[in-house]
């Protein structure tokens, strides 16, 4: 309804709001808590040491500077990522200058600090080991889950998997803080390391036997793969068991966190700390 002035007798209507621009809106997007933006930020960040999880990078932006700090995280071990440069306007803002960024939530662990655990505690070796796996409330979810069940670490692949985000941070509740996470260049490497210092690899993907009638008693890493793909072909083959999770509905998966937990607690049940 039009709105009148006291004073005049001729109505007053509200000016319409102008138009946002999409580069107005994207200026204004909020600024992600965990990206470190712009080519002397991250430049301080890797010679500070400081923990990253990987470098977001804009597409075709290779050149002066940023090929340095690409070559300085290279050498570090920390993944580099291309993206498209619109992307990182929307996760940082426009001042990134091409480059971002995304600090690890915490330190990664060795793997020889996960066993060290378990012999702090006196107990056989369990360890979750996440093949490929993309989201960060899944990883989360599976770390608060490990920590909960008394696990001793969990397993990532530094390629093709989510890391210490801010978002896996907050999903685990704090979990991160107690429960060491280490990140390994290959992880078919990695299993048969495992192998090799006595622990069992017990895949978790479909048409293997079943999970309740799996002896969990001795020192175990429990691989769970991406929801998409489960685990890959080479890890499956690694593996010493594939166990599997009766699926009776209409549904053939379950969500990554949740298989696992279930699992985890039947080795929980298993070793008699129930």
């Amino acid at each position: 309804m039009a709105q009148y002035d006291k004073k005049r007798s001729a109505p007053r209507r509200d000016k319409p709001q102008a138009a946002r621009s999409p580069q107005r809106e994207r200026e204004q997007q909020p600024v992600e808590s965990d990206l470190i933006a712009g080519r002397n930020a991250v430049a301080e960040a890797l010679r500070s040491g400081r923990a990253i999880d990987h470098l977001l990078v804009a597409r075709g932006e290779h050149t002066g500077s940023l090929t340095v700090l690409v070559a300085k995280a290279k050498e570090a071990g920390i993944p580099v990522k291309e993206v498209d440069s619109r992307k990182l306007n929307a996760l940082c803002g426009t001042n990134h200058q091409g480059i971002a960024a995304a600090a690890a939530c915490k330190e990664y662990a060795s793997l020889d600090q996960l066993f060290a655990l378990a012999s702090e505690r006196g107990e056989p070796p369990l360890f979750v080991v996440c093949d490929e796996l993309e989201d960060p409330h899944n990883l989360g979810a599976i770390i608060r889950t490990a920590e909960a069940a008394g696990a001793h670490g969990v397993i990532v692949p530094k390629r093709r998997s989510v890391g210490l985000t801010n978002i896996v941070y907050k999903t685990s509740a704090g979990a991160v803080e107690y429960l060491p996470v280490c990140r390994v260049g290959n992880l078919a490497d990695t299993l048969r390391e495992l192998k090799e210092r006595g622990v069992w690899v017990y895949g978790l993907d479909m048409d293997g036997q079943p999970w309740d009638k799996t002896d969990l008693t001795g020192a175990a890493a429990l691989v769970v793969g991406s929801e998409g793909n489960g685990i890959g072909r080479l890890v499956r083959e690694l593996c010493d068991f594939v166990v599997s999770l009766p699926m009776t509905g209409k549904i053939n998966s379950l969500n990554a966190s949740v298989a696992t937990g279930i699992l985890l607690y039947e080795a929980v049940r298993q070793r008699g700390k129930n």
